[in-house]
């Protein structure tokens, strides 16, 4: 999952302070059931999520303009195959399925693509830059409440894949190339923070571990107020990054 390059394409949340579950292991941390399903579903949601964001960065390299395009985006795509792979054996080292463990969230995923598919090489840029880090911000929050090993791991592969930096570059240079494709660029980011924060609150409502860690019953999850503030934080960021592309919130 490609999330983006700091300062203004990094979410507030990935300096989150965690919360005393952090103090645990994941060995004692998933002496609770409920909590280990929770865990497991995430490491579910994020394993699809980084197998999906392969298979699309594959894809979009055949939109590439020049061969160096298409170079740095299999390079990228490589880097979330990896990142699928670590979350993979995590998984089977926990004793979980990875394939059960991802199976219900691949309508979701699929959902979301299949409703937001670019048209050309500037919207795939935009989604990979706009869609996949609202994602990252949303599993950064959520990682502040894991045990230390689940978080560790959650961070290392929203690690970002150089896709930020990249999207950036190309979208200001099409945008001074011609001005009128902002306007454009602008409607399609909107369309996907929108479509983006639906398919998480999907996930979210379709899993009950997840969601009843989310709003406080397992662990340290966010009370009702934490939530908004939670998406406040999100919604910020998706600004910052729209302002990096040169184009309007």
């Amino acid at each position: 999952m490609t999330s983006s390059d700091k300062p203004e394409n990094a979410s507030d949340t990935a300096a989150a302070e965690p919360t005393s579950v952090a103090a645990r292991d994941w060995a004692t941390a998933s002496a609770d059931p409920q909590y280990r399903a929770a865990v497991v579903d995430l490491l579910g949601a994020l394993a699809y999520g980084e197998l999906a964001a392969f298979e699309r960065l594959a894809e979009d390299a055949k939109l590439a303009p020049t061969l160096e395009d298409k170079a740095e985006l299999a390079k990228m795509a490589s880097a979330e195959f990896h990142h699928f792979e670590r979350l993979r054996d995590r998984l089977a080292e926990i004793g979980e399925e990875p394939t059960r463990a991802m199976e219900p969230f691949v309508a979701a995923y699929d959902g979301f693509h299949k409703q937001t598919a670019p048209s050309d090489w500037l919207e795939g840029l935009v989604k990979a830059y706009v869609g996949d880090s609202i994602a990252s911000d949303f599993y950064r929050e959520v990682a502040a409440r894991l045990d230390s090993d689940s978080r560790n791991l959650v961070l290392a592969v929203l690690d970002d894949t150089g896709h930020g930096g990249f999207a950036v570059e190309k979208v200001r240079a099409a945008i001074e190339a011609d001005p009128r494709v902002g306007g454009r660029l602008a409607l399609w980011a909107r369309r996907l923070m929108g479509e983006a924060l639906s398919q998480s609150q999907r996930v979210v409502a379709d899993r009950d571990a997840l969601s009843t860690m989310l709003v406080g019953g397992v662990a340290d999850g966010f009370d009702l107020a934490e939530v908004g503030k939670m998406f406040s934080r999100i919604t910020e960021a998706h600004t910052k990054r729209m302002a990096a592309l040169g184009l309007a919130a």
